[in-house]
């Protein structure tokens, strides 16, 4: 039971270090280097992805090595019409359309 309390805590303890230093920076003349680091480094923490699972249990997650397998031609072994090809490349003497 410790542990989740010591977790809110130094959260809480972060957060309201950050307000300050975002605060000082709007209100205060006198806010330095070490307020404008403090506000970067918590926004920049604020775009890590927190919310992650593993990828075995996220849904729609590709196999591991899944490109691996198609870079050495495993994809080949997939059912005919199961993998899409590319259309061929168009000459530029072609013309527009059918001859």
């Amino acid at each position: 039971m410790g542990r989740p309390i010591a977790r809110w805590g130094v959260a809480v303890t972060l957060g309201v270090l950050w307000w300050w230093a975002v605060l000082r920076l709007a209100l205060a003349s006198d806010a330095g280097a070490l307020e404008g680091a403090v506000a970067a480094g918590g926004w920049g923490l604020s775009l890590l992805p927190v919310h992650c699972v593993p990828r075995g249990r996220a849904a729609g997650a590709l196999a591991v090595g899944r490109w691996r397998a198609a870079w050495r031609g495993a994809a080949t072994q997939v059912a005919p019409g199961a993998v899409t090809t590319a259309s061929p490349l168009r000459r530029s003497d072609g013309g527009s359309g059918p001859s």
